[in-house]
C-alpha cells in the first residue's frame, strides 16, 4: 500500500513533472498542490500543514539552528536567484553606489527572508556595507501587518522598527517616506513607474554576471522539507521524494534544450539556456548538498553573522543524512 503525501510547492517548469506525474515519488501517492512560496512557508512554518513543502533556506536554518524545526530539507533547491534585481530606491536621495546606502532608511518585508540575508552578505563583502550602517523598517510590501515568519533576536546595534500597522513600504517608498526597499518581488509603485522610484542596479544582470564570475555564488533561495516524524517512520522517504525532483528538473533542462518547439513562450529561450550554460557552467542550477557547498555555507554564515541563527549550521547537519551520497552505476 503506498504512502499518501500531501505536497505544496510552486508550479516552476523544474516542478511541473511532480505536478503531471512524469516524475513520481517511488512508495507514495502524492496530493500535489501548486502554491506560491510565501503561502507555502506560512503554512509550512506556522501550521506545518504538509508532508512535503517548499521552504524558506533562511527560516529553516534558523530553526535547525535552534533545534525546532518540524521539517528536514533534502538539497533540491526549486527556486535561485541573484538579488541585485531587489533593490529599489529613491532615486531623488543621492543614492548612486550601494555606499550610499548608508544611514538610509530602507524597507523590507522580512528581515530574516533568504533574498535579504543574500542582499546584506553582499553589500557588506562586496561593498563594505554593514547592516548596522542601514536603519531598517519592517511592514508588508503591499498588505499592511505583515510579520516575521520565524522568531528572530537580532544584535543591539540593528535598527529594525516596524512601520505603522495601517502602512505597507510599497506605499511608502511612492510617497517619499523611506529611501528605499529590498524585496523578492517588485513592488507596485516600481511597477507602476511611480515618479523617483527606480532599482539601484538598473542593469541588474550586468551586475548579477560580474557577481557570479568574481565569487561563484548562485544565490539559494528554496529548498524542499519533509515532516520530520515521516522521514523518522520512513527511512527511505527522503531519497524518494529527492529522486523525483531531480528526475522533474532533468526533464525541465531536456525541454528548455528544445529548439525544435519551444517550452517557454519567449522567442529566445534556448540562446538563453546556452548562454547560462556558458556563463555558470553545464549544470548551472545544481541540487545536492556538496554540489553547492560554497552558497550553502555563505548562506550559513551570513545567517549567523547578522545575528539571525544562534549558531552557523554545519553543512553535513542541514539535510537528511541519505541524500548526501545517492546510488551510483
Amino acid at each position: 500500500m503506498a504512502l499518501e503525501l500531501s505536497l505544496s510547492v510552486c508550479h516552476y517548469d523544474r516542478t511541473a513533472a511532480i505536478f503531471d506525474g512524469r516524475a513520481p515519488v517511488e512508495g507514495c501517492d502524492v496530493i500535489a498542490v501548486a502554491n506560491s512560496p510565501e503561502e507555502s512557508f506560512h503554512r509550512a512554518f506556522k501550521f506545518q500543514e504538509f508532508d512535503v513543502t517548499e521552504i524558506s533556506m533562511s527560516s529553516y536554518l534558523l530553526s535547525l539552528a535552534r533545534g525546532d524545526s518540524h521539517y528536514v530539507a533534502i538539497p533540491a533547491f526549486v527556486s535561485r536567484l541573484f538579488r541585485h534585481s531587489g533593490i529599489y530606491i529613491r532615486t531623488d536621495r543621492g543614492i548612486d553606489t550601494p555606499q550610499d546606502l548608508k544611514g538610509k532608511i530602507i524597507g523590507l518585508p522580512e528581515y530574516q527572508m533568504t533574498a535579504n540575508v543574500w542582499v546584506r552578505g553582499m553589500l557588506e563583502e562586496e561593498y563594505g556595507v554593514k547592516p548596522a550602517d542601514i536603519k531598517w523598517r519592517r511592514g508588508g510590501l503591499e498588505e499592511p501587518g505583515r510579520e516575521e515568519r520565524a522568531r528572530i533576536s537580532l544584535p543591539p546595534e540593528i535598527d529594525l522598527q516596524a512601520v505603522p500597522s495601517d502602512r505597507s513600504i510599497s506605499d511608502m517608498l511612492e510617497k517619499g517616506e523611506i529611501d528605499g526597499l529590498l524585496s523578492a518581488r517588485a513592488p507596485s509603485c516600481f511597477l507602476r513607474s511611480a515618479p523617483n522610484v527606480g532599482r539601484l542596479f538598473p542593469d541588474y544582470p550586468a551586475a548579477e554576471e560580474a557577481y557570479f564570475k568574481k565569487t561563484k555564488l548562485f544565490p539559494i533561495m528554496h529548498a524542499i522539507g519533509i515532516r520530520r516524524s515521516l522521514t523518522e517512520k520512513y527511512p527511505w522517504l527522503a531519497v524518494n521524494v529527492y529522486k523525483a525532483f531531480l528526475k522533474a528538473k532533468a526533464l525541465c533542462m531536456q525541454e528548455l534544450a528544445e529548439i525544435g518547439h519551444l517550452h517557454a513562450t519567449l522567442p529566445w529561450p534556448v540562446h538563453a539556456y546556452d548562454q547560462a550554460r556558458r556563463i555558470m557552467g553545464e549544470d548551472y542550477w545544481p541540487y545536492g548538498a556538496h554540489e553547492n557547498k560554497l552558497p550553502l555555507e555563505t548562506l550559513a554564515r551570513y545567517s549567523f553573522q547578522q545575528g539571525l541563527s544562534v549558531r552557523q549550521v554545519p553543512l553535513d547537519e542541514m539535510f537528511a543524512k541519505p541524500t548526501y551520497e545517492l546510488t551510483k552505476i
